[in-house]
């Protein structure tokens, strides 16, 4: 494309899924340079993708549109841009400008009375970074370990509970529960740097960003050691930072085998990371001492230590004294714990099973976040409070309903029954408890629901558990396999049923752009007639949101019939901008190593 075509398209009209095609095929070159060790090639292809129009423009659309926090201003107040102001900020992009410092904010924690500071760079300074990590992290995604779940493309929370699952599931183990202290705001900066060991063509900017400083209160304050969260960037670094962590613990493994008990025992370690929690799991009691001193003196090295407050130890299965007595863990809002076994589990090979529910704490927090709602409520109607509670609810029970959360649920139900039930008894002073009963009650099949008007009040117990599906070891979004990142998507977590059911018929492709859906892509149902009551599955399409944008914009409705699954992957019927998308789209599927 060239200089002069690329300023003929409006905001509206650049063919996304065309830039999308060009910005992946080089991340993938990257990606496996680096997997077969060539550093020369990967930073050259790194230096040419921060320099290509396609991938400026990808950044700025994701700093103004998708990220959450497109409408956070900071230290210029600017925010909200106009798509000619989108165009400039692509035109007038340079890594090399100096850095303006990050706006502080302090935000609570949940749960807790401390509060978190964020860093917020202006427009410039986040769209500058995106495209920085757009380069770097495919670099990265081929160096990382397998066992690291935070802040990573394609994995999640129930990645890591996964795993645990399947390293306690054959043998208890003792468990070094631990977090780091302000890992984002005590990071060495020269060591973060020296341990990235990239060109100076990112180095700088990055040490630009790190040394900008931030504005609280109107007063700057210079920032000597850590990356402000809040930058899109910060995350990668923190990541790059704690790289190395799992290799230290395998290190700390001791003899490969022993005999305990007339039996033979291997001895094996292993680290599951997500963020700055981690937990560590060994056989042995001086084992896990060892990770917990080798991983003290690692982190010294990056300026970190650990929380002594956050840090436990524990055993999976049985009391032990030396540690406390504390059986189990939480960790990312579940219980991790095995039980003995009775007469009725005989045909078990073993004589304890591993159970992952919600932890005590996560369900207390959920209830007062309800709680809190109809308090707040008093003077509403039945079908507002309803209509308020049903998302919190849905989200809550999508995030816990891959582990073992039927009581969890049905205990929620009935706590949430009681809170309902005083909120219209106080509403209906004059009233008796029967009239209130079957005001707000109505029998649908065995179940007694609360309702309103017009509306039901969703339970929790409804929600059907469903395991989650394990993430291949080896596999990056990086690495081409489009059509398993894109039908993925519908196994992750906070994904109701007609969003899985429409990515399954779909193939995991936007009715579009006839692209695949990535795992960071923010996906929008559309409804093809442009009734946003009818709900009906032949209706209802999943696009990409700019996708959505653009059908809404030229005219709001789109073919009422979708192609049939074996017609849908050649055909090039519905490409709106560019003729040839559709041959650039299945060009994103071929495997060569040169691209």
């Amino acid at each position: 494309m060239s200089h002069d075509q690329r300023h003929r398209y409006e905001w509206n009209t650049i063919p996304w899924r065309t830039l999308e095609v060009r910005v992946f095929k080089l991340q993938r070159r990257i990606y496996q340079a680096t997997k077969r060790g060539e550093v020369s090639k990967a930073r050259r292809l790194q230096k040419l993708l921060t320099s290509s129009w396609s991938a400026k423009s990808l950044a700025v659309r994701r700093v103004t549109q998708e990220n959450q926090g497109k409408k956070t201003a900071g230290v210029d107040g600017k925010k909200n841009l106009a798509p000619v102001q989108r165009l400039k900020l692509i035109q007038n992009m340079d890594l090399h400008k100096p850095a303006t410092p990050a706006l502080r904010k302090w935000v609570p924690k949940p749960g807790k009375s401390e509060q978190r500071p964020l860093g917020i760079p202006i427009i410039h300074d986040r769209a500058t970074q995106a495209l920085v990590k757009q380069a770097l992290e495919p670099e990265w995604e081929a160096k990382f370990e397998p066992n690291s779940f935070g802040f990573r493309p394609g994995r999640s929370c129930h990645d890591a509970i996964a795993q645990m699952f399947l390293v306690i599931m054959n043998q208890p183990r003792y468990v070094l529960d631990a977090d780091i202290a302000s890992c984002f705001d005590r990071i060495d900066q020269a060591a973060l740097l020296e341990k990235m060991h990239t060109s100076p063509h990112f180095a700088r900017p990055i040490q630009e960003w790190l040394k900008a400083g931030v504005v609280d209160a109107g007063i700057f304050m210079p920032t000597d050691r850590g990356t402000p969260q809040g930058g899109v960037i910060s995350p990668l670094l923190a990541n790059i930072a704690l790289h190395g962590l799992e290799d230290v613990v395998r290190k700390t493994r001791g003899p490969s085998k022993r005999v305990i008990g007339g039996k033979r025992v291997t001895n094996n370690v292993h680290c599951i990371r997500y963020a700055d929690d981690f937990v560590v799991f060994h056989n042995t009691w001086e084992g896990i001492q060892r990770s917990k001193e080798a991983i003290q003196e690692w982190l010294q090295g990056m300026g970190l230590e650990l929380k002594d407050a956050k840090t436990r130890f524990a055993h999976t299965l049985e009391e032990k004294a030396e540690c406390g007595g504390n059986v189990g863990f939480d960790f990312l809002g579940f219980t991790v714990r095995q039980f003995h076994v009775g007469k009725r589990h005989t045909k078990t090979q073993a004589s304890y099973k591993t159970i992952i529910k919600p932890s005590k704490h996560s369900m207390q927090r959920h209830y007062q976040a309800l709680a809190a709602v109809i308090e707040r409520m008093k003077a509403a109607t039945m079908d507002e409070v309803i209509r308020t509670l049903n998302p919190k609810i849905s989200g809550w029970c999508n995030y816990y309903r891959h582990e073992v959360s039927t009581r969890a649920f049905s205990k929620l139900d009935e706590m949430l029954w009681r809170k309902m039930f005083g909120w219209a008894r106080r509403k209906h002073p004059k009233k008796s408890a029967k009239w209130v009963h079957n005001t707000y009650h109505t029998r649908m099949g065995k179940a007694l629901r609360i309702t309103g008007e017009t509306r039901v009040l969703r339970k929790h117990s409804e929600t059907h558990i469903a395991r989650h599906t394990q993430l291949k070891r080896d596999a990056s979004p990086y690495d081409g396999q489009w059509s398993y990142w894109g039908t993925r998507r519908g196994k992750y977590i906070g994904l109701e049923t007609t969003r899985g059911k429409l990515l399954k018929h779909q193939d995991g492709r936007c009715t579009h752009c006839r692209l695949f859906f990535t795992v960071d892509d923010k996906v929008e149902v559309h409804h093809g007639d442009g009734n946003r009551k009818n709900h009906t599955f032949g209706n209802l399409r999943l696009m990409h949101l700019v996708c959505h944008d653009l059908a809404h914009g030229q005219g709001g409705k789109d073919a009422k019939r979708q192609p049939s699954t074996k017609s849908r992957t050649h055909d090039k019927s519905k490409t709106i901008e560019e003729p040839c998308a559709g041959k650039l789209a299945s060009t994103v599927l071929e495997t060569s190593r040169e691209g």
